[in-house]
């Protein structure tokens, strides 16, 4: 790779990268604060995990929005280039974030607080449906065969710099207000904050090129104009693929950094200090360890990174729970960061991998549809079946359980796909078209 091109893609790499951090910053935002103050504030009960039920619920609707997201965005995304939609995409969702800092509260406007609530929620899913597919493929179809790994699991970072700073400003607002004032209007304050970030992350993506591969195909007329048709009519094996190896990915994650800090304080009485700072260290560890592990599918493989990622969370599920009721702080910390560097060799890789799962036409529409349709079956009820398992059993060995059973399902996905290392999406251009025109 020349100087030049090497300049092109770190530019490219470093917006994405941003965009999608930011983009993660506003959905775990979230997630935080369903786990933390949205039970009270906004589904008031007398059992404060019923509360916190209720708040994840909400939470899974923003899930359940990311397929149509991911339907809309990846068709126009296929017929008019991936840059306009990555610039949609990062609007929409710092909007609906910062209307979430001016929401009134149940005590305010009683049933309608959660209404209002639930439809930013869902504008939030829409938006990150669109979003990860377009920002991992703009990467994809700019670097070389041979770092495609590395250069796309940069996007991948956006998920823990998302989560770290969005840790990172409920940590500090934990550690400088009352929990009084916290409950009160400091929760707010990083929703708010949103909108600063999203004029930053617009004013860097928008200098970005769009991507010379579906500029390629454009030109050979060897674009579709019914991308999620064609998907499901050719492409249905790589969807298959695509969401059974995001199950034991996505579980895994929510179960670390969202469970978390439900079990440590209502389960172990712990103060929410001890779960978000378990999750920050945990999460900056995350941000670094991502791109080697994409850079280790380049060298051996995208599966054989992915197997160990996914064994050994199966096995760490049941550590992880039993390092936590240590109740020690130091050993909680590393229970997280261990479970998010093995959460990496799956999550590092991922980009690639799916990303060369699909032919240019239906890149973007295969890639988000895969990936968000498994968002609902895994990532959208991870909190809820933990919680309601929690609840249930008074154990967390049932979750553990849980997550051994995902960690099968994606085993089974990846031993059934094809090692793509190295392929070149470049030539399948060419290919394309000599289908068209056959």
């Amino acid at each position: 790779m020349t100087t030049q091109n090497r300049g092109s893609i770190a530019k490219v790499v470093s917006a994405s990268l941003i965009g999608t951090t930011i983009e993660w910053y506003d959905f775990f935002l979230y997630t935080s604060a369903a786990a933390l103050v949205f039970g009270k504030l906004f589904f008031p009960s007398n059992d404060p995990l019923t509360g916190t039920l209720l708040a994840f619920l909400t939470y899974a609707v923003g899930f359940l929005a990311r397929p149509i997201g991911g339907l809309v965005f990846g068709h126009f995304g296929d017929r008019v280039g991936r840059k306009k939609l990555l610039v949609l995409s990062l609007l929409l969702m710092g909007g609906s974030t910062c209307a979430m800092g001016i929401l009134p509260t149940y005590a305010t406007v009683g049933v309608l607080a959660p209404i209002l609530l639930t439809l930013l929620r869902l504008v939030q899913g829409f938006a990150l449906g669109g979003e990860w597919g377009g920002a991992v493929l703009i990467v994809s179809e700019h670097g070389d065969d041979k770092r495609r790994g590395f250069w796309a699991s940069w996007p991948q970072c956006g998920a823990p710099g998302g989560n770290l700073l969005a840790t990172a400003v409920l940590a500090i607002l934990a550690a400088t207000q009352s929990d009084e004032a916290f409950l009160s209007w400091g929760w707010r304050i990083p929703f708010l904050l949103s909108g600063v970030l999203v004029v930053i992350g617009l004013w860097i993506r928008l200098a970005v090129s769009e991507s010379p591969v579906f500029l390629a195909a454009q030109k050979n007329n060897a674009t579709t104009h019914a991308p999620v048709v064609e998907v499901f009519r050719k492409s249905w094996r790589a969807v298959l693929i695509t969401i059974g190896s995001r199950m034991a990915e996505n579980v895994s994650y929510y179960v670390i950094t969202a469970f978390i800090l439900v079990y440590v304080t209502t389960g172990l009485g712990l103060p929410k200090s001890a779960g978000l700072n378990a999750v920050l260290i945990g999460s900056a560890v995350h941000f670094l360890t991502i791109p080697l592990w994409g850079m280790l599918s380049d060298r051996i493989g995208r599966r054989p990174v992915y197997l160990f990622g996914a064994i050994g969370m199966a096995l760490w599920s049941f550590a992880f729970f039993a390092m936590l009721d240590t109740k020690n702080p130091a050993v909680i910390i590393l229970a997280a960061t261990v479970g998010l560097v093995l959460h990496g060799a799956m999550y590092g890789p991922q980009a690639a991998f799916f990303s060369e799962q699909f032919p240019t036409r239906v890149r973007y529409t295969g890639l988000s549809v895969g990936g968000q349709l498994s968002s609902i079956a895994a990532g959208a009820v991870a909190p809820l079946i933990a919680v309601a398992l929690f609840k249930e059993f008074g154990s967390t060995i049932p979750v553990s359980l849980y997550v051994v059973a995902m960690c099968v399902l994606t085993v089974i996905a990846l031993l059934a796909a094809r090692e793509t290392k190295g392929e070149s999406l470049h030539s399948e251009v060419l290919t394309e078209r000599g289908r068209v025109s056959a």
